[in-house]
C-alpha cells in the first residue's frame, strides 16, 4: 500500500510536469506505453479492448473520470470499453467486490458516479457490505439483492479473475490502461488525462490496421 501512495504521488508530479505538447506526440513503446510480453487474451475477441483499471479510493481515478467517460461514451462499435477494479488488498478488494457486484446486477452505470462521489467527497468508507447496501438503499439498489450477489460464489469468482488480470498486466497502481491486452499506460507515462486518451486513440487505430 505504501509502494502504491508514493507511485501516485510520482504519478502526480509527472503530470503537472509534462506540457499539452509533449502529451501530443506520437506514442512510442518504452516511453508512452509498456507492451507487454504476455498479451492477455480480451474479454470479446473480435472488439478491441480498452480497460481502465481503477479504484475507488484513488483520487487521481476520480478526477480521471469527468476526462475519460465522455471519451468512452463516443467510442466505435469495434472497440469494448471495460473498467476492472485494481485488487491489492483491504479496501482495494472490498470496492472492487462492491463494484462487480454492481456490474452483475446491471446497475453499476447508475450509480458509479454517486459511489464514487461518497467516498472522495463525502468521507464516506463503504468497506462493510452492510455499510455498501445502506448507501445504495439510497441510490435505488435494493438492499437484500446487493448483498445476496456481493456474497455470491459467482462474484468472488469474478474477484480473483479481476485479481488475476491485474497481476497479468503487471500494473503498479492506478488508473492504468491496457489496449488490447498487449499494451499498458497511465497518467504519468502519458503525461496526464488527455494525454491517456491520445496515447488509447492511437494504439486503437495501431491495433485496427493490424487487423
Amino acid at each position: 500500500m505504501r509502494k502504491l501512495i508514493l507511485s501516485a504521488a510520482l504519478v502526480a508530479a509527472s503530470v503537472f510536469g509534462m506540457t499539452a505538447v509533449q502529451a501530443a506526440e506520437p506514442a512510442t513503446a518504452g516511453k508512452e506505453y509498456i507492451e507487454l510480453s504476455n498479451p492477455v487474451p480480451v474479454s470479446q475477441p473480435g472488439k478491441i479492448e480498452v480497460v481502465e483499471l481503477f479504484w475507488y479510493g484513488c483520487p487521481h481515478c476520480y478526477h480521471f473520470e469527468p476526462t475519460v467517460n465522455p471519451w468512452a461514451e463516443k467510442l466505435p462499435a469495434d472497440v469494448n470499453f471495460k473498467r476492472v477494479p485494481a485488487m491489492f488488498g483491504g479496501p482495494w478488494d472490498a470496492h472492487g467486490q462492491m463494484f462487480l457486484t454492481l456490474e452483475a446486477m446491471g446497475v453499476e452505470h447508475k450509480v458509479h458516479a454517486a459511489v464514487f462521489k461518497a467516498i472522495q467527497e463525502q468521507g464516506k468508507k463503504l468497506v462493510k457490505p452492510d455499510e455498501m447496501a445502506e448507501f445504495l438503499a439510497t441510490q435505488g439498489v435494493d438492499k437484500d439483492k446487493f448483498l445476496a450477489t456481493f456474497n455470491s460464489f459467482a462474484i468472488k469468482g469474478q474477484v480473483n479473475q479481476a485479481r488475476e488480470l491485474a497481476k497479468k498486466y503487471e500494473i503498479t497502481g492506478v488508473p492504468s490502461m491496457v489496449v488490447n491486452g498487449k499494451y499498458r499506460f497511465d497518467l504519468g507515462t502519458a503525461g496526464g488525462p488527455e494525454g491517456v486518451l491520445n496515447v488509447a486513440d492511437q494504439l486503437i487505430a495501431k491495433e485496427r490496421a493490424a487487423k
